[in-house]
């Protein structure tokens, strides 16, 4: 029972969800885990929101809720992740 249930859930966040958003959501909460201060997650939550406001993906959000209908989100996470991305480096892998 749990197991269908989780796979219901993980697909309607990923049928209504546009992906550019979930992807700096996830990003930043394996980043600023190590935040030096609070204040520095919240300052690039709030860049990220005043961004994301004005993306393609924020305007089919609203449009496809008003017309009743599945979104269909313009943005790609291969090319239309916003500035500051990335905001910090990757560290290099290590075996």
């Amino acid at each position: 029972e749990l197991l269908p249930a989780a796979h219901a859930l993980a697909r309607e966040i990923a049928d209504n969800t546009a992906p550019v958003s979930v992807a700096l959501a996830r990003r930043m909460m394996l980043d600023m885990l190590d935040a030096g201060h609070p204040m520095e997650a919240h300052r690039l939550e709030s860049r990220l929101m005043v961004t994301r406001g004005r993306a393609g993906d924020a305007k089919e959000g609203v449009t496809s809720f008003l017309e009743k209908r599945a979104p269909v989100y313009p943005d790609k996470v291969s090319t239309d992740m916003p500035q500051p991305y990335p905001w910090r480096p990757t560290p290099p892998f290590r075996e």
